[in-house]
C-alpha cells in the first residue's frame, strides 16, 4: 500500500512531484539539483582542468550530504578501471545508502559518458561520431545506440551523455573528432539515430554541447563564439532540434562557450525561450562539469557563488555537474536572504522529479540491483561484431588511381609509421584507455584492441611484411627516416600509417583541449611521407586521425589514400580489410579534406564569397569535398526523373533515379541530395546536403531511389529573424559529393513568403526499392 500520493504509480507524473515538492525543505529540493563525484581526484591529477579546485570543498562531507538526498552521481564506472560487476554491486550499494540517509528514500541519477560507448573499463569501444557521419547509416548507428544504452541500463546507469552534436566549424577544434561532421543535416540525422537508439533502451540522452562550442575563435577550446544569428540559426541549432522532435531526447547539456558576450550557461534566450517555450522541450537542462563555476571564474560574470548560481538557474541550467559546489550551501543562503527566489528552485526541482519519476525512482518497489547477477560483460561478441560493422563502413578510400588496392596477397608490404602498431591509434579522447587509464598505466586495457600492423598481417599470410616506425607522433626526432627508407627501398609497396594520438589538454594531437594552429600532420610525419614517396616504391597513405589533415603536399604522387576516423577497437581489421580487399570500402567524407594547411577556417557551407574567385590568391577549395569516397566497384546512375516543376511554397516534389552495380563485386553506394539556392534574400551556401540514401548492391544488383522534397527544407532565416521558406528558382543536386553532381532537378516555387516554424518538415523522407 502506498504510504503518499508521491509514491502512486497510478497518479500522473506531475501530480506525484508536486506533492512531493510540497512536503521538502529548501535543502532537500536544492539535493536534487546537483551531482556528486566521489571518484573525483582531489590530489590536482584530475582528468580535467579546474577539477581540483570544484571538488575539493565537498570531499570530505559526503555523508552528510546525501542525508538531504541527491540529485545525480557522476561517473562511477568513469573515473578509474572498475570491474563491471563488482561495480554495478558498489553502484546499487551506494544507491541503498543515498535512499537510506534521506527522508523519502529517493535515488540519485547515475550518469556516464558514452560519446563512442560506454566511457567504462572493459566495455566496447566503437569508432568516434566522426566515423558514424563516414559510415552515412542512420539505422546502424541506432543499433549501436541501442547496444550502449542496454550496456549502461546492465550495470545501473541511467543518463548518458551523448551525443556531440556540434557542427565542424574549424577543423583546427580539438574536438573534431566527437563530431559527426560539418553539415548540419548530416549531423542531425546520425545524430537522431544514436538518440533513439539509447533512449530506446531507457537511458536519458543528453545533447550536447548547447549551443555554439564549435563556433569557438580561432578554433580554441572555450575560446568565444562569433557566430552569427543566421549562422547560428540555420546550422548550429538544426541538429539539436531535430534530436529532440525526432529522437525524443531527455536532457541537454549547456554549452561552456559565450556567444556576443552572453555564456550559454547565462543565456535563458537561448535555455528557456528557444528551448522550453519555441520547441516544447520538457526534459532537463545540466550544467556541462564546472559550466557554472566558470560564470565566476572564468566568465567573470558573477561576483560571487550565488551570483553564478542565480543566473544559472534564471536561465534555465536544472543540474549542477559534476559535483555541488554551486547549487549547495551557496544557494540555499541566497535564498533564505532573499537574494535569489525560492520559484527558481522548485521549477528546476519539479523538472528533476518529474524525469525520476519517469525513470521509476520514485515508485515504492524501485530496486537498485541490475536485473541480472552474475559476471557482466560488456564486450560480449555480438558488441564487437556491431564495431567491426561500423568500422568498416566507415573507412573511407580517397584516392586509387592506379588501382594499387586492394594489395596483392603474396606482395612485400613495408609498414611504416607511427600509428601502425599502437593499439590506442584506434581509439579517440573520450574512450576509457585514452581517457583514463593514462592515468593508470599499470593496468591493461580491458578489451582486445587488434592494431593495423598486425590486422595486416592476418588478412595477407602470405605476404612479407615488414614495420619501422619511422618517427614518433608528435616528437620531432627523425633519426628513424634512415630505416624507414631502407625498410621501404626493399617492399613492393609501402603502407604509411600516420595520424594522431587521442588525449585530453593538451596530452594529444586531437581530442579535447588539443587544439592545432594548422593542418599539417603533427610532429615530423609530413617529412617522413615525404622521404617514403621519394624512394619512388608506390605508397599507401593510411590516415588513422581525429580530424582531416591538408594532402595538398602530395596530391598525385601517392599510390592510394585511406582515411579512417578513430573507428574503435575493431578498427584494425577493418583497415586492414579495406587494404586487402576483403572489404569494399563505402565511407564518405563528413568533413572536407583541405590542399593546403593554413587558410582556415573552411567548410563546404560557403556563400559566394566563401568559394574561389578572382578577389584573393588564396584558393579554399577543398582537396576532396564533403562526401567523397570511393569503391572497389562502378556505379551508373539511370533513368533519372526530375523534370522541371513549380510547387508552392508548401508544396512537395519528387526525384528518383536508378543506381546499378556495373562492378564484379558487392558494394555501396551513397547518393547525396544536395539544395542550390541561385537567389534569395540574404547570402545562402552554394550548395547544402538536404537528403541522402545508403545503397548496398550485390554486383550486377540496383535499386531506385526516391527522395520526397518538400520545401520547407529551402527554408532559411532572413533579415528579421525569421525561418522562411522564398518563392523562386532552386536547382535540386544529386550527387555523389558536394562537389560533383550526376543529376540536377529545377523547381521553381511560388506563391508568397512562408514563415515556418516548429512544424516544419526537418528531414527528407527517401524511398529505396530494389530491382
Amino acid at each position: 500500500m502506498t504510504t503518499a500520493p508521491w509514491r502512486d504509480p497510478a497518479l500522473p507524473a506531475a501530480a506525484r512531484v508536486a506533492d512531493l515538492l510540497s512536503r521538502m525543505t529548501l535543502e532537500e529540493k536544492t539535493a536534487q539539483l546537483y551531482g556528486v563525484w566521489v571518484g573525483a581526484a582531489t590530489d590536482g591529477d584530475g582528468v580535467a582542468p579546474h577539477q581540483h579546485d570544484m571538488t575539493a570543498d565537498h570531499a570530505d562531507d559526503y555523508d552528510e550530504l546525501i542525508t538531504r538526498g541527491l540529485g545525480q552521481l557522476t561517473r562511477s564506472f568513469g573515473s578509474a578501471p572498475v570491474d563491471p560487476a563488482l561495480g554495478a554491486r558498489a553502484l546499487a550499494l551506494a544507491q541503498r545508502r543515498i535512499a537510506a540517509a534521506g527522508r523519502f528514500g529517493i535515488p540519485a541519477v547515475a550518469h556516464e559518458e558514452c560519446l563512442a560507448g560506454f566511457t567504462a573499463w572493459r566495455a566496447t569501444a566503437y569508432p568516434v561520431p566522426l566515423a558514424w557521419g563516414a559510415a552515412f547509416d542512420p539505422p546502424l548507428v541506432e543499433e549501436m545506440g541501442r547496444a550502449i544504452g542496454r550496456d549502461l541500463r546492465a550495470v545501473g546507469v541511467h543518463q548518458g551523455l551523448a551525443p556531440v552534436l556540434d557542427v565542424v566549424r574549424d577543423p583546427r577544434w580539438g574536438r573534431v573528432e566527437e563530431t559527426i561532421g560539418e553539415d548540419p543535416y548530416l549531423v542531425g540525422t546520425v545524430g537522431t539515430a544514436y538518440v533513439r537508439g539509447l533512449e530506446s533502451a531507457g537511458i536519458v540522452a543528453t545533447l550536447k554541447h548547447f549551443a555554439g562550442y564549435a563556433s569557438s575563435v580561432g578554433a580554441r577550446n572555450l575560446a568565444p563564439v562569433r557566430a552569427g544569428t543566421r549562422e547560428f540559426a540555420d546550422v548550429t541549432l538544426p541538429p539539436f532540434e531535430m534530436a529532440l522532435r525526432e529522437g525524443g531526447a531527455r536532457s541537454v547539456m549547456a554549452a561552456y562557450t559565450e556567444r556576443d558576450g552572453v555564456p550559454a550557461s547565462a543565456d535563458p534566450e537561448l535555455l528557456t525561450r528557444l528551448l522550453r517555450e519555441e520547441w516544447g522541450f520538457t526534459g532537463t537542462v545540466v550544467a556541462d562539469y564546472f559550466g557554472i563555476g566558470f560564470l565566476q571564474t572564468l566568465h567573470r560574470v558573477a561576483g560571487t557563488p550565488a551570483e553564478a548560481a542565480h543566473l544559472a538557474l534564471a536561465a534555465g541550467i536544472d543540474v549542477e555537474l559534476p559535483t555541488v559546489k554551486y547549487y549547495g550551501e551557496a544557494l540555499v543562503t541566497a535564498v533564505r536572504a532573499g537574494e535569489l527566489p525560492e520559484e527558481l528552485v522548485d521549477r528546476a526541482a519539479h523538472r528533476v522529479l518529474l524525469q525520476k519519476c519517469e525513470l521509476g525512482l520514485l515508485d515504492e518497489d524501485w530496486r537498485p540491483e541490475p536485473e541480472t547477477a552474475g559476471p557482466v560483460d560488456l564486450d560480449p561478441p555480438a558488441n564487437r561484431a556491431l564495431a567491426r560493422r561500423l568500422a568498416e563502413e566507415s573507412v573511407v578510400l580517397l584516392d586509387n588511381p592506379d588501382d594499387l588496392l586492394p594489395l596483392a596477397p603474396d606482395t612485400r608490404v613495408a609498414v611504416v609509421g607511427p600509428r601502425a602498431a599502437d593499439p590506442l591509434a584506434m581509439l579517440g579522447c573520450y574512450s576509457f584507455p585514452s581517457h583514463v587509464l593514462t592515468h593508470h598505466p599499470e593496468v591493461d586495457p580491458g578489451i582486445s584492441i587488434p592494431t593495423l600492423l598486425e590486422s595486416l598481417r592476418a588478412e595477407l599470410p602470405d605476404a612479407k611484411v615488414t614495420f619501422t616506425e619511422g618517427c614518433g607522433v608528435s616528437d620531432p626526432d627523425p633519426s628513424g627516416f634512415t630505416e624507414a627508407i631502407a625498410r621501404a627501398s626493399e617492399a613492393d609497396v609501402c603502407v604509411a600509417v600516420l595520424g594522431d594520438r587521442a588525449g585530453l589538454f593538451g596530452r594529444g594531437t586531437s581530442g579535447e583541449g588539443c587544439d592545432v594552429t594548422d593542418l599539417n600532420l603533427p610532429g615530423v610525419q609530413n617529412e617522413l611521407l615525404d622521404a617514403l614517396v621519394a624512394t619512388g616504391v608506390p605508397v599507401v597513405l593510411v590516415l588513422l586521425t581525429g580530424r582531416p589533415y591538408a594532402l595538398g603536399r602530395w596530391h598525385g604522387r601517392l599510390g592510394a589514400v585511406v582515411q579512417a576516423f578513430f573507428p574503435g577497437e575493431e578498427g584494425g581489421p577493418a583497415v586492414a580489410g579495406v587494404l586487402s580487399g576483403r572489404v569494399n570500402p563505402s565511407g564518405r567524407l563528413p568533413v572536407s579534406v583541405p590542399h593546403l594547411p593554413g587558410g582556415q577556417p573552411w567548410t563546404y557551407l560557403q556563400p559566394p564569397l566563401g568559394l574561389a574567385g578572382e578577389v584573393s590568391n588564396l584558393d579554399p577549395t577543398p582537396l576532396y569535398p564533403f562526401g567523397h569516397g570511393r569503391s572497389y566497384t562502378a556505379f551508373a546512375w539511370e533513368d533519372f526523373s526530375g523534370p522541371d516543376a513549380e510547387i508552392g511554397t508548401d508544396g512537395s516534389y519528387d526525384l528518383s533515379v536508378t543506381v546499378r552495380n556495373t562492378g564484379g563485386r558487392a558494394g555501396a553506394e551513397v547518393v547525396q541530395l544536395y539544395l542550390h539556392d541561385p537567389v534569395a534574400s540574404v547570402t545562402r551556401p552554394d550548395v547544402r546536403l538536404i537528403g541522402y540514401q545508403r545503397l548496398e548492391l550485390a554486383a550486377g544488383g540496383s535499386a531506385r531511389v526516391t527522395f520526397r522534397f518538400h520545401a520547407d527544407l529551402s527554408a532559411f532565416t532572413d533579415r528579421a529573424g525569421r525561418r522562411v521558406v522564398e518563392p523562386g528558382a532552386l536547382e535540386l543536386r544529386l550527387g555523389t559529393s558536394s562537389g560533383q553532381a550526376r543529376e540536377t532537378a529545377r523547381v521553381r516555387l511560388t506563391g508568397p513568403v512562408r514563415e515556418v516554424g516548429a512544424e516544419r518538415r526537418l528531414h527528407c523522407d527517401v524511398e529505396a526499392s530494389r530491382n
